[in-house]
């Protein structure tokens, strides 16, 4: 991420100390079409080769890698890379114990290493950036290089199977970041996907959708462009041909929200956050899709990254985005509040309103890298990023990976910031944005990373993450904030790690997911942790696995 000197960073925070209308645009707004790529059955495993050695050499789940992009997690490199910068703030220490509500349903393995090694000839991938999606009594998990389909018990439906398959793309062909979502108005599935060409000439986000609510039936296949290299009609940005990494997901009843990032295939060249805004409508019929693309936004006087869209829970009067504001990479106090609205225009070929603001909040910022049992090796946190965002009862829902201190720790450690922030239009546009609560997740003397956070109707919340430290394994673990409360409860282990991280590995997901189910009932959380043995390659190495967890949206 491109750095700004310090004197410019308070001049920002002086000009805008708790809210402001941002004067930042997107620097080109364009309209297009999408046409249905292909109709793939996810039950039928088409036969493919053993890797090349040139597939390896940049296989699925490690993206190009660019010095720039170490701000913010999209690099591969070792522990030392993502040393804390700084102290970062204090915050008190969640316990550990029983919460007192969120009955634990279901609690099971997800796809692991193996699966990704036995649906991938044998090659070993990191890391299992994590989609996941319910619905009709299915579960549906897509992660780095597999995905499969269970029932609500944990029982397997149909999987493990290549990620590719679900996109149409060749077996052993580069693709990372996968995102799903079940949207029960439509009784439609969703799923996203960042591929790159082996040329290294031509990138896009795959999009599949099902519209028959049985995820095991056949998908149809969109394919959008994400090259900018000046044939979309527009002037080409530097660097490019680019690709949109870490396509982010989002939804409302008109559209199908997709945010980028926009890095140089080849290159170091970073052209900040794309956002695209595609007809739902369009997607279930199976008719040329109307899309809208904001590219290279600005925001608070930086470059924006990672926009985070968020899923809308029923009615909302626009479609709202979050993120953080990082641009030193050290720490900042500042979040950015988007609003999209008139987003039936879409639809119809023309162009929705997106303008945003700054607020103030707590302190957050680069968190250092995990200590784990039994190994000496770190795991990479990576970045502040804002993760997955939720839109209910009129308010966002966010969380983020934090610098922190414990209090009464003696340690800077990677721990949790979460925030709940009501929006406000004023006309076409957003007005303000009230803080409403925000808070720290810290577990007193371990680490806490890569949130998800989903709140229901009745004002419970959940957050899962990843739990590691001295005294432990990787593991799953979440919290929960019940409706009378102003902060989470204890720290639940659903799932201790059974050791530590392969030590020449040492990468962490990205990210972690969390939905409510369409019944409304129980949220569906899932994370990355160090499964059994069982679930492992042969070999131990690349040992990551991951944990599905159903809880009930009631007290005990």
């Amino acid at each position: 991420m491109p750095r700004r000197s310090a004197a410019l960073t308070i001049l920002t925070l002086l000009l805008f100390p708790v809210s402001t209308l941002a004067q930042d645009a997107a620097t080109h707004v364009r309209t297009g079409m999408l046409t249905p790529t292909a109709t793939v059955n996810p039950l039928h495993q088409p036969v493919g080769q053993a890797l090349s050695s040139a597939a390896q050499s940049r296989p699925k789940g490690g993206r190009p890698i660019h010095p720039s992009q170490s701000a913010f997690g999209g690099v591969n490199q070792g522990p030392a890379a993502f040393a804390a910068v700084s102290q970062g703030p204090e915050g008190v220490a969640t316990p550990f114990g029983a919460n007192t509500s969120g009955k634990l349903l279901s609690n099971f393995n997800g796809v692991s290493s193996l699966d990704s090694a036995v649906t991938n000839f044998g090659a070993e991938f990191e890391p299992p950036d994590q989609g996941l999606c319910v619905g009709n009594g299915f579960v549906v998990e897509p992660v780095n290089s597999a995905f499969t389909i269970y029932r609500h018990n944990g029982s397997v439906v149909a999987g493990p199977f290549n990620v590719n398959v679900l996109f149409a793309e060749g077996l052993t062909e580069f693709t990372s970041d996968p995102r799903c979502y079940y949207d029960r108005s439509t009784n439609t599935w969703f799923a996203t996907i960042l591929f790159i060409a082996a040329d290294n000439m031509s990138a896009r986000t795959d999009i599949a959708v099902n519209t028959s609510g049985d995820p095991t039936t056949p998908w149809t296949v969109f394919h959008l462009d994400a090259t900018d290299d000046g044939t979309n009609g527009t002037p080409s940005d530097p660097g490019c041909p680019c690709f949109g990494d870490q396509p982010l997901l989002g939804i409302d009843n008109e559209n199908l929200y997709i945010s980028t990032n926009e890095f140089s295939i080849l290159g170091p060249e970073f052209n900040g956050a794309q956002i695209y805004a595609l007809s739902k409508s369009d997607l279930i019929h199976n008719r040329p899709v109307h899309f809208v693309h904001f590219g290279n936004l600005t925001i608070g006087g930086s470059i924006a990254a990672s926009v985070q869209p968020a899923i809308n829970n029923g009615e909302a009067p626009a479609e709202y985005f979050l993120n953080s504001l990082d641009p030193t990479g050290t720490t900042d106090n500042r979040i950015g509040v988007w609003a999209m609205t008139h987003q039936a225009r879409v639809s119809a070929g023309r162009t929705p309103v997106l303008s945003s603001l700054v607020i103030a909040t707590e302190t957050y910022g680069v968190p250092p890298n995990a200590v784990q049992k039994g190994s000496t090796s770190l795991l990479t946190t990576d970045d502040d990023r804002m993760q997955q965002v939720q839109f209910i009862n009129g308010d966002l829902w966010g969380a983020l990976t934090t610098v922190l201190t414990p209090a009464k720790d003696t340690t800077v450690r990677a721990e949790i910031a979460w925030f709940k922030v009501h929006p406000r239009l004023s006309g076409d546009v957003i007005g303000a944005a009230d803080l409403r609560a925000q808070g720290y997740v810290a577990a007193f003397g371990n680490y806490l990373f890569y949130p998800a956070i989903q709140a229901s109707e009745e004002g419970t919340v959940a957050m899962v993450m990843t739990l590691s430290g001295a005294t432990f394994y990787p593991s799953a673990a979440y919290t929960i904030l019940s409706g009378e409360r102003d902060s989470f409860g204890p720290i639940k282990v659903a799932a201790a790690g059974a050791g530590p991280y392969d030590p020449q590995a040492t990468r962490w997901g990205d990210y972690s997911a969390a939905v409510i189910d369409p019944n409304g009932k129980s949220f569906w959380l899932a994370t990355e942790y160090i499964p059994p043995v069982a679930s492992q390659t042969p070999d131990g190495l690349r040992n990551w696995g991951t944990r599905v967890l159903q809880l009930s949206v009631e007290s005990d």
